[in-house]
């Protein structure tokens, strides 16, 4: 079964618009002095390059989690390694968050150098099969290489802020005569703001890309189904704290960990739970998936 809902174009198109508006904040303000955009550009990507290279570490060290052999976990390693023998792909180093928040995560630079980890919360609130449909989904983010993903669009998302202060601060490099002050000034203050709101669109379609993937890779979108619904409720009952190293990592998770609402869903990095759930269950309706997981050919 094909990708439903075309993802990868939209994570396409919302780049384009992250691109459209650098170079709109540049058109406007720094036509003519190229070397600023290229300054704030460099800085981004050194940033994002640091970040992305240490992406796993980061976020190990965020959930305070520690890693596990086969004896210390056995089920966990035993899905893991089917799914990515099942993907061929190499085995991930294996980590468990000593936390009862129920969430999952992946990270890393690539497969050679991925990791998994699971809270202690979401070993036990979950029986084997939805641990299954939960590993197939983080192990997707890996294989379709989102890290990356996620960290370009939080350059470009980062790249256009620094501009916008810079120039409420400074002022705009470009004084060409018949400007609108009030629409640079509103461009300014908004382009921000816009591309934060795309950088959360664009982990919200990975999202649904893993859930798809991932689904397809266990052969059971209803056993991911059953885990989302679980672990909607249990993010509710025990969030994470919101602390800054917590908040940097959030993306990353299966789950949204924070107890939110309002213009907060505004900001999520992860769909709506209903909305995952309805897209898996109308793949287990359709041909392709027998009951149980078991694929038909």
């Amino acid at each position: 079964m094909g990708r439903q809902h075309f993802n990868g174009l939209k994570t396409v198109l919302l780049f384009g618009v992250l691109w459209a508006v650098l170079l709109g904040l540049w058109a406007v303000f720094f036509r003519g002095s190229q070397g600023m955009l290229f300054l704030f550009t460099a800085l981004g990507l050194v940033g994002t390059f640091v970040g992305y290279w240490n992406s796993d570490k980061i976020a190990i060290k965020a959930m305070h989690a520690y890693p596990v052999t086969e004896l210390e976990a056995p089920e966990m390693y035993r899905i893991v390694r089917e799914l990515s023998t099942e993907a061929r792909q190499p085995m991930p180093r294996l980590y468990i968050s000593p936390t009862q928040a129920p969430n999952a995560f992946a990270t890393g630079r690539n497969p050679k150098n991925a990791a998994v980890c699971c809270t202690e919360g979401i070993l036990r609130l979950l029986d084997e099969r939805e641990l299954r449909g939960v590993l197939g989904h983080e192990l997707m983010h890996v294989y379709n290489r989102d890290i990356l993903t996620s960290s370009v669009a939080s350059a470009l998302a980062g790249v256009i802020t620094s501009l916008a202060q810079f120039l409420l601060i400074f002022g705009g490099g470009d004084r060409r005569e018949g400007g609108n002050p009030i629409a640079a000034l509103a461009l300014a203050i908004l382009a921000p703001f816009a591309a934060m709101l795309i950088q959360m669109a664009i982990s919200r379609t990975r999202e649904y890309d893993a859930d798809e993937d991932g689904a397809q890779l266990t052969g059971d979108p209803l056993a991911l189904a059953s885990a989302l619904r679980k672990l909607d409720s249990g993010t509710s009952a025990a969030p994470l704290p919101q602390t800054q190293p917590l908040e940097n990592v959030s993306h990353l998770m299966i789950a949204n960990p924070f107890r939110g609402g309002g213009m907060a869903k505004l900001f999520a990095t992860h769909p709506p739970m209903t909305e995952r759930i309805a897209r898996l269950e109308k793949m287990a309706g359709g041909t392709g998936f027998g009951p149980g997981g078991i694929t038909r050919y």
